[in-house]
């Protein structure tokens, strides 16, 4: 008794329903909510980064259009493939792959799907894929720490048993529960340290990034190994079912090769790219605006006296050069 008047409870609800006026009833889960809301405070947080490097206000709906669809069936793909003796099996209903609300999304299986998207909206929008991906690194970090409650919510994706003061309590009837253990056992609760780590990574990034003058990709190169390294380890004691390869889940495989990953993208951005941006557009589609290139005196970005010559320098040679006229992306949004 003493351990649970310490420990942290699981809610007593993960969804409410609404009636309309007794014609239909929409389920709302818990979950579902925490996850749009990671979405939108990630997608506020991405747009003032862009901004603040010199892009359109508001261009980043024209990549996370493509960014956020992509995303959500990659987690469902990555699920899938990954739990394969859950769908495939002799009798197995094969349009239950298809069943989002029943639950079963990945986070390293969003990040792929979310890439291909963001890379079709950043070709779409003239915005570089390396810009958009160093302003998005550390709003997925925020974005992840908010969709983890709704694990909280579900009573899922809880770690092994403990005896340490902040355990949680999950109820014995929980399909999840460990066969053997009594009732009242309380384990880690992973989705409290994801959350706790993934918001010290955004403090951790944003100080990398100002301190090294990260670009080019390497502060999406940062957060890869920032997230893979603490996922690696709560993925290691989470008992959740899972593939094991080679005597390691299949989610410690994935996050050692985030790791891999963000160590390539910093190494070898670095040796292409040792200057600072130009331009968060590609040539020949640049914005020019009232507040095209203005960076606040608080920004995270580069010394705002070298970035601001660099800007002059690439509008003389827009001036200079008529073939390639400065465009904007507003219109794709109308």
């Amino acid at each position: 008794m003493s351990l649970l008047s310490a420990s942290i409870p699981s809610p007593e609800w993960s969804f409410f329903d609404l009636h309309f006026f007794d014609l239909a009833t929409f389920r709302i889960h818990a979950y579902a909510l925490c996850i749009l809301a990671g979405i939108i405070l990630a997608t506020i947080i991405t747009s003032r980064r862009l901004t603040k490097r010199g892009a359109e206000p508001g261009v980043v709906l024209d990549i996370i259009l493509w960014a956020v669809p992509l995303g959500i069936v990659g987690a469902r793909m990555y699920h899938v493939l990954t739990h394969p003796g859950d769908y495939f099996f002799e009798g197995a209903d094969l349009l239950r792959t298809l069943y989002i609300w029943e639950g079963g999304n990945a986070i390293f299986g969003s990040l792929i799907g979310g890439a291909v998207g963001a890379y079709i909206g950043c070709r779409l929008a003239g915005i570089r894929f390396w810009t958009f991906a160093d302003a998005v690194a550390p709003a997925l970090l925020v974005a992840q720490a908010t969709g983890r409650l709704g694990n909280w919510f579900n009573h899922e994706l809880f770690g092994l048993p403990t005896t340490l003061p902040w355990g949680l309590e999950i109820e014995s009837s929980n399909v999840a529960f460990p066969v053997g253990l009594p009732s009242g056992t309380l384990f880690h609760p992973t989705f409290l340290y994801e959350i706790i780590w993934n918001l010290l990574g955004v403090a951790v990034i944003l100080y990398l990034e100002r301190k090294f003058r990260l670009r080019f990709g390497q502060t999406l190169g940062a957060y890869l190994i920032w997230y893979g390294f603490g996922r690696s380890f709560f993925e290691s004691i989470r008992i959740d079912p899972s593939e094991i390869y080679f005597g390691i889940r299949t989610n410690v495989w994935a996050a050692l090769a985030a790791i891999a990953l963000g160590l390539v993208i910093i190494l070898v951005q670095r040796q292409r790219h040792p200057g600072l941006e130009p331009s968060p557009y590609v040539p020949g589609r640049e914005w020019i605006g009232s507040d095209a290139g203005v960076e606040s005196e608080d920004s995270d970005s580069d010394d705002l006296d070298q970035s601001s010559a660099n800007q002059s320098d690439d509008a003389d040679e827009r001036t200079e050069s008529p073939e390639a006229p400065a465009t904007s992306t507003s219109a794709s949004r109308l």
